[in-house]
């Protein structure tokens, strides 16, 4: 996998999206949101998700107008979406299948069952985004299990510093300053400080044992991860 599967939220009820986005994060995807059919367009257009949580009811206008867009653009008309609504009647249901959404979750929802169904629905219709095992080097990391390898042994590694791997491993060669990976890796609710991902990185780097070298110190910048 080359990069984080990137979601879009669509919607406007703040308590939500924090909800959500935590959800998502903790998963390790990289979540962006919008609050109306309007600025999800002018995000789309910026830079097409991978997934798309689309409320029906917003501001402007009906998530599935935004829906019905989508759909009849060429360029969009295959991002796969899941409508999140308090619409649980089974003619609104069929309204946003038949409009084209994918998938259907009534409000209130589990955050749990959300995750689950997105990950279903990109297995389907995204193959190249399903959690395939990446590597650097001699290590392995299985997203499918949170497990990390070393030349086929399981290793021990804390959360935090799985999460760091990963999200370093989905994006090799590009380096990231503290403040950067705090939110990229830990989103903004991280209540932990800058100089603690330091502490982070040198506990991934013990753990990685002998290639602790891929986990590079570029200074005055942050880190990076890199096979050179």
């Amino acid at each position: 996998m080359a990069d984080n599967t990137r979601v879009l939220i669509v919607e406007d009820e703040p308590a939500i999206v924090t909800l959500v986005t935590y959800s998502l994060r903790e998963a390790g995807w990289e979540v962006d949101a919008a609050d109306s059919t309007a600025q999800a367009w002018d995000k789309i257009c910026q830079a097409k998700p991978d997934l798309i949580l689309l409320d029906w009811m917003l501001p402007d206008q009906s998530g599935l107008r935004l829906l019905s867009r989508l759909r009849s653009d060429r360029d969009f008309q295959d991002v796969p979406v899941i409508m999140l609504t308090a619409k649980s009647m089974e003619e609104d249901k069929i309204a946003g299948l038949n409009t084209g959404a994918d998938d259907y979750v009534t409000k209130p929802f589990s955050p749990r069952e959300l995750l689950a169904r997105a990950r279903a629905l990109l297995r389907r219709k995204s193959p190249h985004l399903a959690e395939a095992p990446m590597r650097a080097g001699g290590v392995t990391l299985d997203p499918g299990s949170c497990s990390v390898t070393i030349d086929g042994q399981l290793i021990d590694i804390g959360n935090a510093e799985y999460k760091l791997l990963k999200f370093l491993m989905a994006h090799r060669e590009r380096v990231f300053s503290r403040a950067q990976l705090l939110d990229k890796v830990w989103g903004d609710h991280a209540t932990i400080e800058e100089r603690t991902v330091d502490v982070h990185v040198l506990r991934l780097r013990k753990a990685l044992k002998e290639w602790d070298r891929l986990i590079r110190t570029v200074r005055s910048v942050g880190y990076m991860l890199s096979e050179k």
